[in-house]
């Protein structure tokens, strides 16, 4: 089946249709072949009476945060209002200890905060005493979630990595030929 190319409308044709005065045709092709019928201005505004109406959804339950032992100085700093900066981060944990360093997640194409972040304090009891005081407190019209933070599963803590890594294990145990 082959088919014919439309005819462009006519600047005529389009300000008779703009106005409502251009035939209408029951049906028209569509890009697949099938014929397509074209809603009316009035059915475009018209709602939708075939669709049952939505059920309300249920409100979703809060899930409490993963409580991560503080193990480390370095402390997660989760839902934080997204105009929070790190100087601010950095006052609000100074009144509890030293604080090493501040680092609030951002996108890297919009340079927004994602909501969360990672201070460091200068020692383990210090961060114990930040989580202690801090979790849950309302901070810029929030509640603050400050837990240990989680360590990647890829690095060793307090090893040299040529140490742990199961190549030089191998080395080792390979006798040598001479």
């Amino acid at each position: 089946m082959r088919r014919e190319p439309r005819k462009p409308a006519g600047l005529w044709d389009k300000i008779k249709a703009f106005f409502g005065l251009a035939p209408q045709s029951a049906a028209k092709p569509s890009a697949n072949g099938h014929e397509r019928r074209e809603r009316t201005r009035d059915e475009a505004r018209a709602p939708r009476e075939s669709r049952p109406p939505r059920e309300p959804r249920a409100p979703r339950e809060s899930r409490k945060p993963e409580s991560i032992e503080v193990t480390s100085p370095r402390l997660y700093v989760g839902n934080l209002s997204y105009d929070a900066g790190e100087s601010d981060l950095f006052e609000l944990f100074s009144g509890v200890g030293t604080v090493a360093n501040v680092e609030i997640v951002t996108n890297k194409h919009t340079q927004r905060s994602k909501g969360f972040g990672f201070v460091q304090m200068n020692a383990i009891s210090e961060a114990k005493r930040a989580v202690d005081e801090l979790h849950d407190k309302e901070y810029m019209g929030r509640k603050l979630v400050v837990s240990g933070a989680k360590l990647p599963a890829d690095r060793s803590v307090g090893r040299d990595r040529e140490e742990s890594s199961p190549s030089s294990e191998a080395d080792e145990t390979v006798p040598q030929q001479a």
